[in-house]
């Protein structure tokens, strides 16, 4: 059997001690509830010498007590636990797809960026990437798939399938192209 590593006992050390269950998640909710606090100025501001600055004490306060409540209630570090490390997986799907759209592209200043439709079904699929991370992470998605594998059957399936490819061949047929548009004259 293999020797557990220096670095994985070290991780199961972090695990042990509570860093991935209570500190990271605290950290993660203060953080961002206190950036939060601070661009909205929601708890107001107050004015030294003619200049208006946030509230910090409150806003770390409110921010302090929001992190504690999140991490008192196990079920809530759970979905935020498993949420962030399947967004973390999606943000890597995306960098290996632009690293794959760049190989394609010729060499700019700007970079590579995604224009026009391919920009809006890409935006598409990355929120309904997050929407179906949380789903699964809140424990709402299990019983839907648990429906669909129950209920539909190979053959319903498939004619599904097949009548949606037909339905977007026929549109993609039909379409027209748009006419030029014409120059406006002074």
């Amino acid at each position: 059997m293999a020797e557990e590593s220096m670095f994985r006992g070290i991780i199961e050390f972090f695990f042990k001690l509570g860093i991935y269950d209570v500190i990271l998640p605290f950290l993660l909710v203060f953080t961002l509830v206190f950036a939060i606090l601070e661009k909205t100025r929601v708890l107001g501001t107050e004015e030294i010498e003619g200049k208006k600055y946030t509230r910090k004490n409150l806003n770390a306060m409110v921010a302090f007590a929001t992190g504690f409540l999140t991490i008192a209630s196990a079920k809530v570090v759970a979905v935020i636990n498993q949420t962030v490390a399947n967004v973390m997986l999606l943000l890597i799907v995306c960098i290996f797809f632009l690293l794959l759209v760049g190989s394609f592209f010729k060499e700019s200043p700007e970079g590579v960026f995604l224009e026009g439709a391919w920009k809006s079904f890409f935006m598409s699929i990355m929120f309904i990437g997050l929407v179906l991370i949380f789903f699964n992470a809140m424990g709402w998605l299990g019983p839907f798939w648990d429906y669909l594998v129950a209920h539909w059957q190979t053959q319903w399936v498939a004619s599904l399938i097949f009548i949606v490819v037909i339905i977007l061949f026929m549109v993609w047929i039909t379409k027209g192209e748009k006419p030029a548009a014409k120059e406006k004259k002074d």
